[in-house]
C-alpha cells in the first residue's frame, strides 16, 4: 500500500515554520488530525476535515481510514514522546511519511546553551512526577516535558523533598512561537507563578551537602527503604543484582517482594527495565508503593497475591528473583516453567530448609550454589569484633534454550 499517512510536526510558530512537503502533505489531506491547539494553527486555505482526538486517546480513528489520504498533526518531532511513535507500532513504515519539526527539547537546549547530549530528557505527560526522583544526581542537567501548568509547581516540591531544593529551575512557555516565555527560579524559592499548559521545565539538579547518594548501581544503602526487616541487604542485592544482569527491555518477577528493593534496583539500572512484584501481605504492598515511588520507579507493577497461585497469567519474564517462599510447594517448578529459555532464576535462602530445597532442586536443573557470608565490625565492650550476619545460600541456575 502507497504512503497515505502523513505525520506532521508542528511548531508554536504553526503553518509558517513548515517546510514544503509538510504543507503539500496538508493541502492534500482529506482529513486532519489533532489537538484544538494545533488545529488552530492552520490556516483556511486547509480544506480538509479536522478530528480531534478521541478522549480517551485512541489512534483508531485515523487506522479506520487506512489507504485515504490522512495528515496527523504532531507538538514538534512527532517521535520524541509524540503520536508518531504509537503510530509506528501499529503500521508499516512503508505507509507512513513522518515530517519531524523542531522538538521542544531542542528548542530548550538552544535556549539554556545546553548541549542536547549531555541532558537526561523525560517525560511527566500523563506520567508521574516521582519518575524524577530516579534521575536526581548533583550536576545532572534534566529537561523535563509537563504535564500542564501545575507540573512545575509539583516538580520544584519533589526537589525540595529529595533534598535538592537549591537546583534551578527554568520554565519556557510556549517555545518557538510568539509568547515564548521564559521564568528562573532556585526550587527553594518557588513561589508558585501561573504558567502556561505548554511549558517544558530545565533543571540544573544541585543537591543540599547532606543529601544521600543514591547511585544507580546496585547496592543502595539499606536506609533508602522503608522495610519491616524483610529486606534483602545491601551487600547481598547487590550480588543478586550482578547475577541477575539486568538487560534494557527485559522483564524480572520478584518473587516473595518483601519491600520490593531488587525489583526497584532492577528498575534503576536502565529506563527501560521492567518488573512485576508479587508480595501477598499487606502491610509490605504499602512498602512496595511507598520504595517504588521514593526511588524513582512508579512503573513497578505490583502484583498482590502469593506465588505461585498469583503467577497465573502474567507474561513470561526474562529473569526471576526469588526472595521468600522457596519452600512453598509448585513455586521454584512454576517459576521455571514460565522462565523464558536462556533466563536466569535466582533463589536466595536463609534457613536450613530452603536451603535443602534449592539444594534438591539443582540436582534436577543444575546451576550453581553460593554461600555468602557478611560480617560487619560492631563495639564489643571497649573493644570491636566482627558480628556475622545470617549466611545466605543462592541459588543462580540459566534456563537451556531447549528446556
Amino acid at each position: 500500500m502507497a504512503r497515505w499517512l502523513t505525520v506532521t510536526g508542528i511548531g508554536e510558530d504553526g503553518f509558517k515554520g513548515l517546510g514544503r512537503n509538510a504543507r503539500h502533505a496538508l493541502l492534500a489531506a482529506s482529513k486532519i488530525f489533532g489537538s484544538q491547539r494545533q488545529l488552530d494553527l492552520l490556516p483556511p486555505c486547509i480544506r480538509g476535515e479536522r478530528q480531534l482526538w478521541p478522549s480517551p486517546f485512541s489512534v483508531d480513528p485515523v487506522l479506520a481510514l487506512r489507504g485515504e489520504p490522512v495528515c496527523v498533526l504532531a507538538s514538534g518531532d512527532p517521535m520524541f514522546f509524540g503520536v508518531g511513535a504509537t503510530l509506528a507500532r501499529q503500521l508499516p513504515s512503508d505507509e507512513m511519511l513522518i515530517l519531524p519539526a523542531p522538538s521542544s527539547c531542542s528548542l530548550a537546549a538552544a535556549r539554556m546553551g545546553w548541549p542536547l547530549q549531555e541532558v537526561v530528557t523525560l517525560s511527566v505527560v500523563a506520567r508521574p512526577v516521582t519518575a524524577l526522583n530516579a534521575q536526581l544526581f548533583s550536576g545532572v542537567r534534566l529537561l523535563v516535558l509537563s504535564n500542564d501548568g501545575q507540573s512545575p509547581s509539583a516538580i520544584a516540591a519533589l526537589l525540595r523533598e529529595r533534598g535538592f531544593g537549591p537546583s534551578r529551575l527554568s520554565v519556557l512557555e510556549h517555545v518557538g512561537g510568539e509568547a515564548e516565555r521564559r521564568i528562573d527560579a532556585v526550587a527553594n524559592d518557588w513561589v508558585d507563578p501561573a504558567i502556561a499548559d505548554l511549558n517544558l521545565i530545565a533543571i540544573e539538579c544541585i543537591a543540599e551537602p547532606d543529601t544521600p547518594r543514591l547511585s544507580r548501581l546496585a547496592g543502595l544503602p539499606d536506609s533508602a527503604f522503608r522495610h519491616d526487616g524483610q529486606l534483602t541487604k545491601r551487600d547481598v542485592r547487590a550480588i543478586t543484582l550482578a547475577r541477575l544482569a539486568p538487560v534494557p527491555g527485559e522483564l524480572l518477577w520478584d518473587v516473595g517482594a518483601g519491600s520490593g528493593s531488587i525489583g526497584i534496583e532492577w528498575m534503576r539500572a536502565h529506563p527501560s527495565c521492567r518488573a512485576l512484584a508479587i508480595e501477598a501481605d499487606e502491610g509490605r504492598q504499602l512498602l512496595i508503593e511507598h520504595n517504588r515511588d521514593a526511588l524513582g520507579v512508579p512503573g513497578l507493577q505490583l502484583v498482590r497475591g502469593g506465588a505461585p497461585q498469583a503467577l497465573a497469567g502474567l507474561e513470561r519474564p526474562d529473569a526471576i528473583f526469588i526472595g521468600g517462599g522457596v519452600t512453598r510447594e509448585g513455586v521454584l517448578d512454576t517459576c521455571w516453567a514460565r522462565l523464558k529459555p536462556g533466563g536466569r532464576l535466582i533463589a536466595n535462602a536463609v534457613t536450613l530448609q530452603s536451603e535443602m530445597t534449592l539444594m534438591a532442586w539443582r540436582e534436577q536443573h543444575g546451576g550453581e550454589l553460593t554461600r555468602i557470608h557478611i560480617a560487619q565490625a560492631q563495639p564489643l565492650g571497649d573493644f570491636d569484633t566482627w558480628r556475622q550476619a545470617l549466611p545466605i545460600t543462592l541459588l543462580d541456575v540459566v534456563k537451556p534454550f531447549d528446556a
